[in-house]
């Protein structure tokens, strides 16, 4: 079993998405390795890539729990496929890059007006099977400076940054100044445009899994057929 457990967006494992961020930021969730990055004269990519390389490359919907007592990871499966086969897919214009927040991130494009709809459904109907947050939990939270609406949304659904604070993201550097960014983006440019479809098909969402020395793995992924 694993620690924690988490839902995702994560690109169709044979795209060439999901092949750029597995090679970028050195590991590869679905397949349980670690991959080589590649070279980029003057950045240390490996460095640059430390703090996201262990949840692979994703985009947050539900952000990591514990289970709650009594429920199990099979219990989670059967939820998530129920959730998928009753929910259409999401249709985005695209991703960019960006510096976001002091991190470098792939971030969508156009009208997120349904992305948005599908990461609330997700955290409300999901909830049930998650454990409390235990007092190291939000006492870790708090220390990032939360506003009161952040903080009741932690308190109450076990993670700060939703619904209303919620911002699709796909994170390609841990925190990095401004210049640092420039280089990231420059070195990522022309991988990215040749893997990014655009528009892009948001078709299915994936169950993670931690494991005891921190690295998340995909589990299942559910197609999204509603």
């Amino acid at each position: 079993m694993f620690v924690r457990y988490a839902i995702f967006y994560t690109p169709p494992v044979d795209s060439a998405l999901a092949d750029f961020g597995a090679r970028w930021l050195g590991w590869n969730s679905a397949t349980g390795r670690t991959v080589t990055h590649p070279f980029v004269d003057g950045l240390d990519v490996a460095s640059v890539t430390q703090t996201p390389r262990k949840y692979g490359f994703h985009a947050t919907l539900k952000a990591p729990f514990r289970l709650a007592e009594g429920v199990t990871e099979g219990d989670l499966i059967a939820a998530l496929e129920t959730f998928a086969t009753d929910t259409p897919p999401v249709v985005l214009d695209g991703l960019v890059q960006g510096y976001f927040r002091g991190f470098v991130a792939l971030r969508p494009v156009g009208d997120t007006t349904a992305l948005n709809g599908l990461a609330a459904q997700i955290v409300r109907n999901f909830d049930s099977l998650r454990a409390p947050l235990r007092d190291a939990d939000i006492a870790r939270r708090r220390q990032a400076g939360l506003n009161a609406r952040q903080d009741a949304q932690m308190l109450a659904w076990g993670y700060p940054y939703i619904f209303e604070d919620f911002h699709f993201h796909m994170t390609l550097s841990g925190s990095v100044s401004p210049d640092s960014a420039d280089r990231v983006m420059h070195a990522i440019s022309a991988p990215v445009a040749r893997a990014l479809p655009q528009p892009m098909l948001l078709d299915a969402v994936t169950l993670m899994g931690e494991d005891s020395s921190g690295l998340f793995h995909q589990i299942h992924r559910c197609t999204l057929s509603g």
